[in-house]
C-alpha cells in the first residue's frame, strides 16, 4: 500500500550512498516502523512524501536491481 504522509516530523531522512548529486536533486527515504518506507523530493523537504509498505519497498527495489525503470 502506498499512501501520501501525513505526519513524519520524527523521521531521520537520508540520500543513497550513491548519489553524487550537490544540487539537491535526490530522492530521500526515511525508515518507518514495520520496514515501512517514506520516500520525498530532496528539493522540497517540507512538501509531500509518501509511505509504502516494507514489501512494496522490497518489490520497488528489486524491480530497480532489475532494469525495469
Amino acid at each position: 500500500m502506498t499512501t501520501l504522509a501525513d505526519d513524519l516530523t520524527g523521521a531521520v531522512w537520508f540520500k543513497s550512498s550513491y548519489s553524487n548529486d550537490d544540487n539537491g536533486q535526490c530522492v530521500e527515504g526515511a525508515r518507518l516502523p514495520g520496514q515501512a518506507m517514506a520516500v520525498r523530493d530532496s528539493k522540497n523537504p517540507h512538501g509531500p512524501a509518501f509511505t509504502l509498505t516494507g514489501s512494496t519497498w522490497t518489490t520497488f527495489i528489486h524491480a530497480l536491481a532489475d532494469g525495469e525503470f
